[in-house]
């Protein structure tokens, strides 16, 4: 398996994991980015538990499914946003999520891995990361 983007790995992992209605999934390689986009995933409620394995190489996740996926990826190329742009609802919010409250963009910010909606509550932009609904 040629690993190129392991966060688009990791979430068409879980995706696909989703599709077939399975309880968790093991994602691999493991990073840093990855665990913190697992875990605002966490907090809004799209995965259950989140447990790093140490297999002595890259290491593995194991990740608890609810079944509340119905579609996540990444966005490529990750474009830089602004607080005001993300304050006034730009094209991209419409372009990757299919409805007005439906789903959450994972931006990286100066606060870390958050939330669109949480960016807005810290009045920071960042780079888009991912998107899931």
């Amino acid at each position: 398996m040629v690993v190129l983007d392991p966060l688009a790995n990791a979430l068409s992992a879980i995706q696909n994991a989703e599709a077939r209605a399975k309880p968790e999934v093991v994602v691999w390689p493991a990073s840093k980015l990855i665990i913190n986009v697992l875990r605002v995933m966490q907090r809004e409620g799209y995965v259950g538990e989140i447990e790093y394995i140490d297999d002595g190489r890259w290491g593995k996740i194991k990740v608890q499914l609810l079944g509340r996926i119905n579609k996540t990826g990444v966005i490529k190329p990750r474009f830089p946003v602004k607080y005001r742009d993300l304050e006034k609802m730009p094209h991209w919010l419409r372009r990757y999520l299919p409805a007005y409250n439906i789903g959450i963009i994972i931006l990286s910010t100066p606060y870390g891995v958050l939330s669109h909606k949480e960016a807005i509550a810290k009045r920071t932009g960042g780079v888009l990361l991912a998107y899931v609904y």
